[in-house]
């Protein structure tokens, strides 16, 4: 019946010229078209596509039998029978069907599913997609931008693969297609290198294609893991469309060094290239994933002139390093540590001038690695930022380094943090003892304008002991090596004139809050100890106040187990502090006698 149905419409469209076709008989089309390949009747659909003499009809309706067909070829079973029947119509309706038609109407099936479905749809109108926008010789550059975006579109909704295994598998068929995207674009890119002239058409073919490079570069490329050795990178699915793409770039794009140094200056830079204003929002992912592929993945990097500096590396790539280190996924994080380590290793240590730090990402990035350091929930991300955050402080110079410890200390808010910068210039202070030159950054004036910001209690004898302890600590470790190193008649460090100032602001308050906190915990054992013999209390509902906040439903054990480690710590803060007090009468006391010596 339904073959009669459209054999019916195609005579009285047979006697019709091309623009006397009326939307009836578009839609009775359609419906009868379906209605033939869900009923089965593919060989008689066939020959109705293949009749030369429907050839008009077909180039204008036949595009509504592709939806049907290609929903045929994914939802029904790969064994079955009629699959190259399926296979060959859809070849035919592309051969001879409207190809402005037939790109909308491919593009509307691409933008259909959702989750797997995605995958399975693009890999099958890849490349009859590209056969059809081939065929369109006028707007080919909007043809092609518009295919890229929408399947760009869709691709970004797939999850990027993260481990060996997840690639592997590709449940979500993300790596097959990126391979089959590349497929598509090459011919497209080969059109703009192979051009004998640029007319205005091939220009915004090129525009089309730098757009979908960008856009690639930030997904899935931006939050893609890659492998650390060469010869499992080359055959890493990823690895490879990231190649592909930093090609396509180099290929048609302003020269390399050009493209990744400048890109600041895109408007200069990027004649014929204008971005959407989300589209430019996406630049600076893009770029620091491109600076990434380069300089720490090694792609192309041999495109960029061996003249470049060491130190004129690092400036343009701390941009690119700011925008891994700030972004949410903790997968993108480590391309920042690897690009700023790839950085930091080219260059001497001492040999970062201060001046850099004028440069905001100089003083971002280091507050950045603070933040993952405190605030990363994965532990081997955290060393590595620590670990990076020393390098970085090792190749700063002497005032580089006092500037970064001033601004450390001022921002961090960790008293981890604080502590390690205090480690630091406690390093420095002992360099500085032991050297020849004298560094003026770390003696006299400018070295007790920094103990200032050291030897001090945030809150008085009111701050929290326990939550500051590691700082305390090393603050106190560092007036003891002072008061150890730097004898009073000397004053190299300019300590002894301050001493009062210490006494007043940091010794005397620590050991009122000593005091005060020793006391506060050995009540709260008290108590707890009582409570653990009231039989009446139930045990889980026990709780203790640390470092100014109440945790509930802990055992009484666990609770006298915590409150003791409290205690001790303050012991151990109270036995250093009485080593300094110690060390400073000593310290005074042989310098009064030595001067009743002299006089």
């Amino acid at each position: 019946m339904a073959v009669e149905e459209l054999q019916s419409i195609i005579k009285r469209c047979q006697i019709l010229e091309e623009e006397d076709f009326k939307e009836e008989d578009f839609g009775l089309f359609q419906l009868a078209g379906r209605r033939c390949i869900d009923e089965g009747h593919i060989d008689q659909l066939l020959e109705i596509i293949q009749n030369e003499k429907n050839k008009i009809i077909i180039r204008n309706m036949g595009w509504n039998l592709v939806g049907p067909v290609v929903r045929c070829l994914l939802w029904n079973d790969k064994e079955d029978d009629k699959r190259k029947d399926y296979f060959l119509m859809l070849d035919l309706l592309v051969k001879l069907c409207n190809p402005k038609e037939l790109l909308l109407g491919l593009l509307e099936l691409i933008e259909e599913p959702s989750g797997k479905q995605i995958s399975q749809i693009i890999l099958l109108l890849l490349q009859p997609l590209q056969k059809v926008i081939q065929k369109l010789h006028n707007n080919k550059a909007y043809s092609v931008g518009l295919a890229l975006s929408t399947i760009w579109n869709q691709l970004s909704l797939l999850p990027v693969p993260y481990s060996k295994e997840q690639i592997q598998t590709d449940d979500y068929g993300l790596c097959q297609c990126c391979k089959a995207l590349i497929d598509f674009t090459k011919p497209f890119v080969e059109e703009i290198i192979h051009a004998k002239e640029n007319s205005l058409e091939n220009e915004k073919l090129k525009d089309e294609l730098l757009k979908f490079c960008f856009k690639s570069l930030k997904c899935p490329l931006l939050t893609a893991q890659f492998p650390k050795q060469l010869e499992e990178a080359e055959n890493d699915p990823l690895w490879c469309f990231a190649s592909e793409i930093v090609g396509f770039l180099l290929a048609i794009g302003e020269p390399f060094s050009r493209m990744i140094i400048n890109h600041g200056k895109k408007k200069r830079i990027w004649k014929y290239l204008e971005f959407e204003e989300e589209e430019d929002k996406q630049l600076a992912d893009s770029m620091a994933s491109l600076a990434y592929l380069v300089f720490v993945q090694g792609i192309t990097i041999d495109q960029l002139p061996m003249v470049m500096s060491p130190l004129y590396l690092l400036q343009f790539n701390m941009g690119y390093i700011e925008v891994f280190l700030q972004r949410k996924e903790e997968s993108v994080f480590p391309k920042g540590l690897e690009l700023l380590e790839n950085g930091l290793l080219r260059i001497e240590d001492n040999s970062l001038l201060h001046q850099y730090l004028e440069i905001k990402s100089f003083l971002s990035v280091p507050q950045d690695l603070v933040k993952i350091m405190t605030l990363c929930p994965i532990e081997t991300l955290r060393k590595k930022g620590l670990a990076m955050l020393q390098l970085y402080i090792n190749k700063l110079d002497s005032q580089g380094k006092y500037t970064l410890f001033r601004c450390l200390l001022n921002t961090s808010n960790h008293s981890g943090v604080e502590a390690f910068i205090i480690q630091n210039i406690k390093n420095q202070i002992d360099l500085t003892l032991k050297g020849v030159h004298y560094n003026k950054w770390f003696m006299g004036p400018q070295l007790v304008s920094l103990l200032d910001l050291v030897l001090i209690l945030p809150e008085g004898a009111e701050t929290d002991l326990l939550q500051n302890s590691d700082r305390i600590m090393a603050s106190l470790n560092l007036l003891r090596y002072l008061i150890i190193k730097d004898n009073e008649n000397d004053n190299q460090t300019g300590l002894w004139t301050e001493l009062g100032k210490i006494e007043n602001n940091f010794l005397k308050p620590l050991h009122m809050g000593l005091n005060m906190s020793k006391a506060h915990y050995e009540a709260e054992i008290k108590n707890s100890q009582e409570n653990s013999h009231d039989v009446q209390k139930p045990k889980d509902i026990c709780s203790v106040t640390v470092c100014g906040e109440e945790i509930p439903n802990m055992p009484p054990e666990m609770q006298l187990k915590v409150l003791h480690s409290a205690l001790f710590t303050f012991d151990l803060i109270e036995s250093v502090l009485a080593r300094v007090e110690e060390l400073i009468e000593i310290k005074t006391k042989s310098t009064s006698e030595e001067n009743i010596g002299i006089k």
